[in-house]
């Protein structure tokens, strides 16, 4: 199973490659009816059939028939190919509307938008609530979101998005700064009970989080 030890410290995110292009091989010699979308389309399948302690290169080149060296066309490690399925899943969470949306890189297809909500209270709290959904959907997106640098496209545009409602609050300086590292540790702890806290426990949580960062914007000078 990929913890967070494993990529090593040398190894380098397939977000920082250039282009984020597949290796560059003589594309006459690659295995034709394959392409790195396909395949990372067929990762995160196969992660969420069979789990991250089972995956391996073997068993989703089996099940896409074709040999294991073929993948490596497209990727040049395991860690490469996870980091890819990773933010293909994060690409799922709908994002709430606060501002005119980032642009993400073309061949990156466009996260949903959550339906707009009253205020940034409901936009976080929609935004936290499909991230738990998420999570549940996904078991193996918190491991790997402690395992990688999580720096693709969409979880820069899930991060833009939580960036822009924290702004909406008004807080600055300290308090804005401890208002994002308490929702980000927030968001990711729940990895670890999206299948265990019920549900009413989850949404008691994040409404005693939403009341304090109201209490802070409330009691900041001009409020």
């Amino acid at each position: 199973m990929v913890t967070a030890a494993d990529p090593g410290a040398s190894r380098t995110s397939v977000w920082l490659a250039p282009g984020h292009s597949a290796p560059a091989r003589r594309r006459s010699e690659a295995p034709s009816g394959l392409d790195r979308d396909l395949i990372t389309g067929a990762t995160v399948r196969l992660l969420d059939a069979e789990g991250l302690a089972r995956f391996s290169m073997r068993r989703l080149a089996a099940g896409l028939g074709v040999t294991a060296m073929s993948l490596y066309w497209y990727v040049d490690t395991k860690h490469d190919l996870l980091e890819l399925a990773l933010d293909r899943a994060l690409g799922e969470l709908p994002l709430p509307r606060t501002a005119p949306a980032e642009p993400i890189a073309p061949a990156v297809p466009v996260a949903p938008v959550a339906p707009p909500q009253d205020g940034w209270p409901g936009r976080l709290r929609s935004l936290a609530c499909g991230y738990r959904r998420l999570l549940a959907e996904h078991p193996w997106v918190a491991p790997l979101t402690a395992a990688y640098p999580n720096i693709g496209p969409h979880a820069r545009a899930f991060d833009a998005a939580l960036q822009r409602l924290l702004d909406a609050t008004g807080l600055a300086g300290a308090c804005r700064t401890g208002a994002h590292l308490a929702v980000s540790q927030f968001l990711h702890g729940c990895g670890g009970a999206a299948r265990r806290a019920s549900d009413g426990d989850f949404v008691l949580a994040l409404d005693v989080l939403i009341a304090g960062i109201e209490a802070k914007a409330a009691a900041r000078p001009g409020a």
